[in-house]
Formats: C-alpha cells, structure tokens, sequence
C-alpha cells in the first residue's frame, strides 16, 4: 500500500520546467553610428563562437570564391562526418541549407580548403576574437573544430563590432561576398522588424576532457532591419542544466521573443 501511495504521489506531482539558460550579455548596437543602445552583463569576456562563426566563414568562402552563389556548391555527405544533426546533415547540401541547418562537415570542408593560414589571416583582419586555428591542444584538429569550444574565441562586444561591420559593408571583403553571405542568413518577421541571425551551442570541457552537457553556451547573433532604425544585435547564455533542447535554440527563442519589449525600451 505504500508502494503503490508513493508512486500515486509521483505521477501526480507537477513537472519540474527545464530552467532557463542564464543570460551572460545583451548587446544591441546602432548599425549605422555603432552607438551602444543596450549593453548587460559580461560582454567582454571571450567563449567559443559555436556555430556563430558560421556566418564570418560564409564571408570568407564566398570571397576566396569556395562558395559561389546560395545554391551552390551542392557538396554530398561522406560516412565518418558528423551526424549528430540528423537527416538534414545526412545528405547534399548547398550554402543555403548549411546555414539553416548549422551542418558542421559543411563548415569543415571550407575550412579545409580556405586553410588555417588563409583563415587566421581572415579573422585577424576582421576583428574576429583571438583569430586562433590551432584546435585543441595537440590533436592537429584546428580545421575541424577550432571553432567549437575549442582554440577560437570572441566576445561578444567583438561579434557585435563584427556584425556591424559585416551589416555596413566594412569588413576587409569583396561587397558580393558580404551580401552573399547576409543573404544566407535565416531572417524572421517580429512585429515589424525583420530579424536575421544565426544559433551557436557548444559545450565546455570538464577537467577529464568530457563536455559539461549541463552547462552548454547558447548565442543568437545578427542584425534588426527596419526603416531608418537598424540594429545588430548579440545575446549569450550559459545553461545552468542538461536539457533536451539545443542551449542556442533556446537562446534564440527566448530572444525573439523579448524583441518587441526590447526594441520599445530602446525607442523611449
């Protein structure tokens, strides 16, 4: 009788919500004069850029002529890629496709045929973090996951000044590779902005080399257009448990939905 009134008290106890990831920084910056329309919490410090690299590397692919339009080039999954992204990473991808779905092996096979030196030259040029290819410590795997809480990182002041430039037509690149790469960048309608940006996940390393699933960074970087009043924008957190949903998903969601209370505070 106990037994079954314990476990009548279990299935009648209410679920316990997933916390929400802690926000590190918000950053909103004019586009046009880089004023500083919002700036909370820690936005000098410098992590991993996740999958937010994917957006400078898109510039840099389409200016060292890797990537040649949103469509092409159509590049076929290989046994041994990373997988972990579903069926959307288990076949042919364009550029366009690879920016929605964050497809990691994409990302690699520019990385490849850039090179670390071609890249770190890139990044330096653009701002971008510490420009560092290296990879982790002795595993010669820079051009395969650098970017991925591994040897590169940026802060979010150096995103936001990244974006900008990109948003301005500013950064060390042909003007087609720049609109190129913005074209690809999956863009939303919230109230009446557009909102474009790009997710990151990553996950720390514990002191025995494992990930700290627990405690994954999550971004949402990009930029606001609307008539006369452009922004970029760059939020961070840090998740404070494991859950079942990606830390940069979630980023974004909670993000989006802050826009329209964002944007209003700003315009008092």
């Amino acid at each position: 009788m106990a037994t079954l009134l314990a476990l009548g008290m279990l299935l009648a106890a209410p679920l316990v919500a997933t916390a929400a990831p802690q926000t590190i920084c918000t950053l909103i910056l004019s586009t046009e004069t880089g004023t500083v329309l919002r700036e909370e919490g820690d936005c000098a410090t410098r992590v991993t850029p996740a999958s937010t690299f994917k957006i400078a590397l898109a510039v840099i692919g389409y200016d060292a002529g890797f990537l040649t339009s949103a469509t092409q080039p159509v590049l076929p999954y290989q046994t041994g890629d990373p997988k972990w992204g579903g069926a959307n990473w288990m076949r042919d991808t364009n550029p366009t496709d690879w920016m929605r779905y964050s497809v990691v092996w994409y990302s690699q096979r520019i990385t490849q045929a850039v090179g670390a030196d071609k890249l770190t030259r890139y990044a330096q040029a653009f701002g971008y973090g510490n420009a560092d290819f290296h990879g982790d410590t002795g595993k010669d795997n820079g051009l395969k996951r650098a970017w991925i809480a591994s040897s590169l990182q940026i802060s979010p002041r150096e995103q936001a000044a990244f974006l900008r430039a990109l948003a301005t037509d500013a950064l060390p690149a042909s003007p087609a590779a720049m609109a190129q790469a913005r074209a690809i960048v999956e863009c939303t309608p919230v109230a009446d902005w557009t909102v474009c940006g790009k997710t990151g996940t990553a996950y720390p390393r514990k002191n025995d080399g494992s990930f700290d699933y627990a405690r994954g960074w999550g971004w949402f970087v990009g930029w606001g257009i609307h008539t006369g009043d452009n922004v970029v924008f760059v939020r961070l957190t840090q998740a404070r448990e494991r859950s079942e949903g990606s830390p940069g998903n979630m980023t974004r969601d909670a993000f989006l939905a802050e826009w329209p209370a964002l944007i209003k505070d700003l315009r008092r």
